[in-house]
């Protein structure tokens, strides 16, 4: 008996310094497992006679008994620690705001903002979205758009070139859209009506000028393209995009080497209060370029002018995004400045649309 008291002792001491419930298991398995001390002990009944073995079978199997009730007291003790543990470690804060989700944070920059506008717009409009490379060759860029050998655009202070290759041929980064018109030309018979997005690259710096800036081109080629309906496409791209009911254009004579007649339109403006606001008041704004297709890029580009005819325009979509949207400066369009984004931005799911308004 004094061997079972022992035992007990001991067994009651590692159940009680079990730290976790695999120590305890242990344990367990220690003393009530197949080979365990209490197992074995049972196991000695055999050999002994019916007087003595009813005497130490009850006995052990109540040490068995008091050793199974304080494995399950301790596991219940080490369980309910646990769960504490748990709990503590995984206690969140319920009096903290709850964090927005990512469309609530989340901006569209105002550039892709009005770069889906003018799709929007000029889908509506017939046109389709044709797009090219950021770095031209010297010929689409300049030759076949009828700038002379000599034109100071070709200079290295305007444009942006790279070293020459085997050949000698110089790439460069194209200095507007017009390339995509002349592989468009190239790649499409007439009828064509496009318009050609894209980033640009000039060697000018301040603040209503960068490096690279987006620009949007329109071209249109048929038989019987004209200036009347070049005038009436711009005057609806402008209702919709500045979304005024009515708009005064005014058409000067300019100069570019790929049209002819070329123009410069502005758009009648209000500038009262420091606020340009257009469809009112008698200033005037110059917002984008246009003329007929030189005939000189036509037969550059393998279409006939006698049979063909087009007219073109270009603009700037920084220039027109801080006009709609009252930015002042356009070097922050590029420094990612996310408090200037959530002031300037749009909701991810503010798509703009004609029918819903485009910057609804």
């Amino acid at each position: 008996m004094s061997d079972l008291t022992s035992l007990e002792k001991s067994l009651s001491a590692e159940i009680a310094a079990a730290a976790s419930e695999e120590a305890l298991e242990a344990v367990r398995v220690s003393a009530l497992g197949k080979k365990g001390s209490v197992s074995a002990l049972l196991a000695t009944l055999g050999s002994m006679a019916p007087e003595a073995r009813k005497e130490a079978g009850a006995a052990i199997n109540a040490l068995k008994d008091r050793v199974t009730e304080a494995l399950a007291a301790r596991k219940a003790v080490l369980k309910d620690a646990a769960l504490d543990a748990r709990l503590a470690a995984e206690r969140v804060d319920v009096t903290l705001p709850v964090l927005e989700a990512g469309l609530e944070t989340g901006r569209i920059h105002p550039i892709s903002q009005v770069l889906d506008e003018l799709t929007a717009i000029f889908a509506d409009l017939g046109f389709a979205v044709a797009e090219g490379p950021d770095v031209e060759s010297d010929d689409y860029n300049f030759t076949k758009l009828n700038f002379p050998p000599h034109h100071p655009a070709r200079e290295m202070h305007d444009t942006f070139f790279f070293n020459p290759g085997e050949n000698g041929e110089r790439k460069l980064l194209r200095t507007h859209t017009s390339p995509v018109q002349v592989r468009t030309m190239l790649a499409q018979k007439p009828p064509i009506r496009v318009i050609c997005p894209g980033r640009t690259y000039r060697c000018d710096s301040d603040q209503t000028h960068t490096p690279m800036f987006h620009q949007v081109e329109g071209l249109v080629i048929d038989k019987s393209a004209n200036l009347g309906q070049l005038k009436w496409v711009l005057e609806e791209f402008c209702k919709a995009f500045f979304e005024v009911p009515s708009v005064k254009m005014r058409f000067r004579p300019s100069f570019f080497p790929f049209t002819e007649p070329s123009m410069e339109v502005d758009i009648q403006c209000s500038r009262k209060g420091g606020e340009i606001r257009f469809g009112e008041g008698e200033d005037w704004l110059e917002i984008l370029g246009c003329g007929m297709v030189h005939p000189n890029v036509l037969r550059n580009c393998g279409l006939d002018p006698d049979a063909v005819q087009g007219y073109a325009w270009g603009m700037g979509i920084d220039r027109i995004a801080m006009l709609k949207y009252g930015m002042p400066d356009l070097r922050p369009f590029f420094e990612a400045d996310i408090r200037w984004l959530r002031h300037y931005g749009f909701r991810p799911l503010d798509l703009p649309t004609l029918a819903g308004g485009l910057s609804a």
